[in-house]
């Protein structure tokens, strides 16, 4: 059998840190909604989990529950949804929308198995927003000759600590016997091996890219069971439109500003990419100009959102007699030693690998962290 994961989609999103491109972030989900229908239905799916936080809280505006819900109803098979830890089942929640009373989608209220054609769905919907006990324990071995697919959200022990909610053992899907746990929480693509490195239990992250820092989100897992018991073949397929970077840098050296530049410029579709660009260190008298290049790109319409922090950087110094200001003591001491190492003409003896260029370095960074410290 063969079905698509998904999860956190997050509708209703603020994206307040992309400033007044945060509109534009919130209708690409919905468009990247539509991509996992086309993917569903490209895939020859049989059917459409969402894992949780399909939206971004309980509040969110009716008329984008009314939108979700179309979008999903145009699905050719059926849709299998279970509330997450941001849009619980609570008494007011999105999911007493009458929109989920269309016949192909299904909101799972109860942790109970649900018959799926010649599968059995094992689905963990979230009651609350917070919560301490793993919300799977409730599965059973099962012998019974049937593909076993669980649908959960929670944070799978291990992983880096998000929200200490609804911890997941590491060992779930074997304990529990299935063939596949899927996941949401998780705003990145995991596949999770267990003791034998057989993957039976992944996070499918989010449909579109939600902020900075991502490692690898903007997907849906395509999932293909050839029977009870056997592993999943996963496939991830990209549904994400909106490109974010990451650029920010620690300059220490002269003329590393240009890398930057170059490899800003090389951004491509700059029209659906936002950028972050946070520079520390040092900036070098000869790359003034480069500095003052780099912020108008971030200041024009270049990208769909950029921005530029740069209060963390100081101005390199000319020459090394800065050195002499430093206070008695082993900080000065080294200073002085690297400052004699850095000259070519030096004839003394070298330790290990300390070339003119290497303790030139050395300094430079000395020189930084004395103006961290100092700050």
């Amino acid at each position: 059998m063969k079905f698509v994961h998904t999860a956190d989609w997050q509708i209703g999103l603020c994206a307040t840190q992309a400033g007044n491109a945060g509109e534009r972030i919130r209708q690409e989900r919905l468009k990247a909604a539509e991509r996992v229908v086309a993917a569903t239905r490209d895939a020859g799916a049989e059917f459409l989990l969402l894992a949780g936080d399909t939206f971004e809280h309980n509040a969110v505006d009716r008329a984008s529950v009314q939108q979700v819900g179309d979008i999903l109803a145009r699905s050719d098979c059926p849709v299998f949804l279970i509330p997450g830890n941001h849009d619980p089942l609570v008494p007011g929640s999105v999911w007493e929308h009458p929109v989920w009373q269309t016949a192909n989608l299904h909101v799972l209220r109860q942790a109970e198995p649900v018959d799926v054609g010649s599968a059995v769905l094992y689905p963990c919907p979230l009651k609350e927003g917070h919560g301490r006990r793993d919300p799977t324990t409730w599965i059973t071995p099962d012998v019974g000759g049937r593909v076993r697919i669980g649908l959960a959200h929670g944070h799978v022990e291990g992983l880096p600590q998000m929200e200490p909610d609804y911890p997941i053992a590491r060992d779930a899907a074997q304990r529990a016997g299935l063939n596949y746990l899927a996941l949401g929480h998780w705003h990145s693509y995991v596949a999770i091996p267990d003791a034998q490195g057989v993957v039976r239990m992944a996070y499918s992250g989010t449909h579109e890219t939600t902020k900075f820092g991502e490692r690898d989100s903007g997907n849906v897992l395509v999932v293909e069971i050839a029977g009870p018991g056997e592993p999943p073949v996963i496939q991830a397929v990209r549904t994400s439109c909106l490109s974010w970077y990451d650029m920010s840098q620690d300059l220490r050296l002269a003329g590393q500003i240009e890398e930057l530049l170059a490899e800003l410029n090389a951004l491509p579709e700059p029209k659906i990419a936002l950028v972050s660009i946070r520079l520390t260190g040092l900036i070098f008298a000869g790359d003034l100009p480069r500095l003052e290049q780099l912020r108008d790109i971030v200041a024009s319409n270049r990208f769909l959102f950029a921005r530029l922090d740069d209060f963390g950087m100081h101005l390199a110094p000319e020459d090394a007699a800065w050195v002499e200001a430093l206070p008695e003591g082993i900080l000065r001491t080294a200073a002085m030693r690297l400052r004699e190492l850095a000259d070519p003409a030096f004839a003394g003896v070298r330790p290990g690998n300390a070339t003119a260029e290497t303790a030139a370095n050395a300094l430079m960074e000395l020189y930084a962290l004395a103006r961290e410290v100092s700050a």
